[in-house]
């Protein structure tokens, strides 16, 4: 009997280490590696340095996310906060939209569908890349895609 139960506390054990272990990985694994920022199922990274919108896009794609995308007002703040974590000031920055391939035919760059429309007042002007923090209200702005400025990529977690 003794050993009947000896045997069942130790298959009993190891479950629970086992458990503990898969709960561990699937914990680790859902977060989002060191210097993003993690916001409902995404994450974020701010990068300083200044590239064109297609280099920025390229920097990204290496970093296994795309320049950004943005769905919600509550998406556009978190990006904010994080730039102004980095940078202490709502300077602009790019992120994944465009509609450089045909004028007024907005997209992300991730292939989501382009429906939060943040624009500044007068905005878009027929510039063709998207960028975030312009003017006053710190909203978006369209910029020529040669400009080169610092940028934030997403990928999902």
């Amino acid at each position: 009997m003794k050993v009947l139960i000896v045997s069942l506390l130790v298959c009993a054990m190891m479950s629970l280490t086992r458990a503990a272990e898969k709960s561990y990985i699937i914990k680790r694994s859902s977060s989002c590696p060191s210097g993003w920022t993690g916001y409902n199922g995404r994450c974020f990274l701010y990068v300083p340095t200044a590239m064109t919108w297609a280099d920025a896009e390229k920097n990204c794609l290496y970093h296994g996310g795309n320049l950004a995308s943005v769905h919600s007002f509550e998406e556009h703040q978190v990006i904010q906060s994080m730039i102004l974590r980095k940078t202490h000031t709502y300077s602009v920055k790019l992120l994944g939209g465009s509609d450089a391939q045909q004028e007024g035919s907005w997209f992300w760059s991730d292939s989501t569908p382009f429906r939060f429309n943040f624009w500044s007042p007068g905005q878009p002007d027929n510039a063709h890349c998207l960028l975030i923090n312009f003017g006053d209200q710190k909203k978006f702005d369209d910029q020529p895609c040669s400009y080169s400025l610092p940028f934030v990529c997403a990928k999902r977690k």
